[in-house]
């Protein structure tokens, strides 16, 4: 995801609002749009796992953890 940093991917589980779920999924159902058979064809699990990644490196989850008590 973010070339400048060395980063892995790590399966979890994460509880999140079902709002939260639905809004990730209009969006990506928006940004993807429908096929010619009037189908969506995006991964939304993998966009939720894209959106979580972004926001975790975006708002310093590294500094979080290391400060962490």
């Amino acid at each position: 995801m973010n070339a400048s940093k060395d980063t892995i991917v790590v399966n979890a589980n994460v509880e999140m609002t079902t709002r939260s779920l639905q809004t990730i999924v209009e969006n990506a159902k928006k940004r993807a749009g429908r096929d010619e058979k009037g189908v969506y064809r995006v991964d939304t699990a993998d966009k939720v796992s894209e959106m979580i990644s972004r926001f975790l490196l975006e708002k310093d989850f590294e500094g979080y953890v290391i400060n962490y008590e």
